[in-house]
Order: C-alpha cells, then sequence, then structure tokens
C-alpha cells in the first residue's frame, strides 16, 4: 500500500510558476513510475508528465519545455516543476504511482488545485 500526499497547488498569474511535491508513504518507492495527471472540469484525467528514473521521463506534448518532473528516491518525493504557466494549465492535479512489475498496485493522491488566472 502506497499514500500519496500533494502540496504546492494554488493560485498563479499567467506566466508564473509553481512546484507541487507528492510525498509517498511505504516502501519500494523505487520500484514505481510516478507520474502527474491532471483533471480540468468537463474533461477527462490526463497525464502531464511521468518519470522511471533521472534520465527517462514522458511528457504531454501540451507541458514540454515548460513543465519538469523529478524524483527523489531518497525522501519518497516526486514533483512537478511548472513554468510559464497558461489559463489552460488550470486544473486539479494528482499524483500516481504504478509499480513496475505489478502495475495492478496503482496509487493516487487527493489531488491539488492549481488556478492560473489574472
Amino acid at each position: 500500500q502506497v499514500q500519496l500526499v500533494e502540496s504546492g497547488g494554488g493560485l498563479v498569474q499567467p506566466g508564473g510558476s509553481l512546484r507541487l511535491s507528492c510525498a509517498a508513504s511505504g516502501s519500494s518507492f523505487v520500484f514505481y513510475v510516478m507520474g502527474w495527471y491532471r483533471q480540468a472540469p468537463g474533461k477527462q484525467r490526463e497525464l502531464v508528465a511521468s518519470i522511471i528514473s533521472g534520465d527517462s521521463t514522458n511528457y504531454a506534448d501540451s507541458v514540454k519545455g515548460r513543465f519538469t518532473i523529478s524524483r527523489d528516491n531518497a525522501k519518497n518525493m516526486v514533483y512537478l516543476d511548472m513554468n510559464s504557466l497558461k489559463p489552460e494549465d488550470t486544473a486539479v492535479y494528482y499524483c500516481n504511482a504504478r509499480h513496475r512489475i505489478m502495475p495492478a498496485r496503482n496509487y493516487w493522491g487527493q489531488g491539488t488545485q492549481v488556478t492560473v488566472s489574472s
């Protein structure tokens, strides 16, 4: 069992920056693919970015060059640095942990709201 707790959301002006953090409990954090998803009102949840290791990352086209995902296995933490934020980035952002070998072990955080508005 893995518990995920997100933090760092808030209100930011267009062009601004935010850092989201996700703290994971439990053991074997290194065996999980960590991801950030988002869901805007009336839309489906979508993958924003995922990371297996420091040099194995994946990004949605809409955030490439603006967002950076990273993880600290020693601290059981995953981060999403968001720059040049746009109003269309407004959504609830969810942290996800999916086991690399046993994908049925798939866990979600409670979500954190990010609002980009002037």
